[in-house]
């Protein structure tokens, strides 16, 4: 959850370290004091939910430090009690055939840490959320470098239907997309024999997902509880990447959120969008609701989510962009082409093709895909090398389909 907050304070870090003329310090401080952080949502989904305990770090380029050994339970107005199960790592999941969140119960999550600390949210409502309408997509252009330029692409947008007294929103989203490697191995060289052999499984279409990172909230100021109409999700520029080059899916979540939550991520949001300029507004604190029982003056990182989801899918095949008259990616992959005459006017007329394989596929780690033959099916003129990320899909996703997955094009 506070992914988005971590990447601007590595930005600013960043900023300093390369600007100034002057050596970074990094201070050492003395007596300090690692804050608990948390992370944790409960739905009305039928699905297992987590919390996730961290306590923050004093050198930012070390890993978080989890909370792996922790009493974590949540309580209901009902008098109802779910315990969640230590997973490890910091992670605290519940059983999703004994807990269900229901839309006008209110929760409660409690901590209690190994060393005795005892951590309580503030109570939450579960609030109901309206039906997604529909999801669309239209060309469009997005400002990049402080708006001196601008790239081109499409923007995902989402129509809401009206809700009972609905005033704020949250989106998360999840994108999945299938791509497709240039220059697939199909192929394997055996140096004992110089034979050339089919590989068993062409590794040449995967897929790859990515969780939203962004901070997606909406308020309606006027305190109208009318439908949502052409809210912006998400921009994809279709020259940065492959997501729009086969089929792209996208699932969009929408959650109903209390004012207090609202602040919480909207404060967060503005801290995050600050930059690294030093005339920009400064940080300022998050307000969390959860709080140490005996210390009541200790800050807590991270909130306590409670809310209902409702959830709607989109799929975009290459077919319905192809004449928007787009720039579309073109992957960063060589083929490269090589035979032993290549090197003999150098090294002499002893180089073979194991030594050509080898130049490539043992030391500059690149893949042998295929061969190239001349007249005769036998009469070898060149082999064909790539790098592993564009001869093997599985380098950068999975070949393994996703249940929900079905091709359009």
């Amino acid at each position: 959850m506070l992914k988005v907050g971590h990447k601007s304070i590595i930005t600013l870090i960043a900023v300093f370290t390369l600007c100034t003329c002057i050596d970074p310090y990094t201070p050492k401080l003395k007596g300090y004091d690692s804050l608990l952080v948390v992370d944790g949502l409960i739905t009305d989904a039928n699905t297992s939910y987590t919390v996730k305990l961290s306590g923050t770090i004093q050198n930012q380029n070390n890993s978080p430090v989890m909370v792996s050994d922790a009493n974590v339970f949540i309580t209901d107005d009902a008098g109802n009690n779910c315990n969640l199960k230590n997973r490890g790592n910091g992670i605290y999941k519940t059983d999703s055939l004994e807990f269900i969140g229901i839309v006008g119960r209110t929760y409660t999550l409690h901590i209690t840490t190994n060393a005795g600390d005892e951590y309580v949210s503030d109570p939450c409502v579960m609030q109901s959320v309206p039906d997604i309408d529909s999801i669309y997509f239209a060309k469009d252009q997005e400002l990049i470098n402080n708006g001196t330029q601008s790239q081109e692409g499409v923007s995902i947008y989402l129509d809401s239907k009206e809700g009972d007294y609905n005033q704020y929103y949250r989106w998360a989203y999840e994108e999945t997309w299938k791509f497709k490697v240039p220059y697939p191995k199909k192929f394997n060289f055996n140096m004992a024999d110089s034979s050339i052999t089919s590989v068993a499984a062409v590794k040449e279409y995967c897929w790859k997902s990515r969780n939203s990172d962004e901070i997606l909230i909406y308020s309606n100021y006027s305190g109208q509880t009318g439908p949502i109409k052409k809210e912006p999700i998400y921009f994809i520029a279709t020259d940065q990447s492959d997501r729009l080059l086969i089929e792209y899916s996208i699932l969009i979540k929408q959650y109903s959120v209390s004012k207090a939550e609202y602040d919480f991520w909207n404060n967060l949001k503005q801290v995050n969008e600050s930059g690294g300029d030093i005339f920009a507004s400064q940080p300022f604190p998050v307000i969390s609701n959860i709080h140490n029982i005996n210390n009541p003056g200790e800050q807590v990182l991270g909130y306590f989510q409670v809310s209902s989801v409702k959830q709607k899918r989109k799929n975009i095949p290459f077919s319905e962009i192809a004449g928007m008259n787009l720039p579309f990616y073109h992957y960063p992959c060589e083929r490269i082409e090589a035979a032993p005459s290549d090197y003999q006017a150098a090294l002499g007329p002893l180089i073979t093709w194991d030594f050509v394989y080898a130049l490539f596929c043992v030391t500059s780690d690149y893949y042998f895909v295929e061969p190239v033959y001349g007249n005769g099916a036998n009469q070898l003129e060149k082999m064909v090398f790539a790098r592993p990320e564009c001869a093997n899909c599985e380098i950068t996703g999975t070949i393994t389909k996703p249940v929900f997955w079905v091709d359009l094009n």
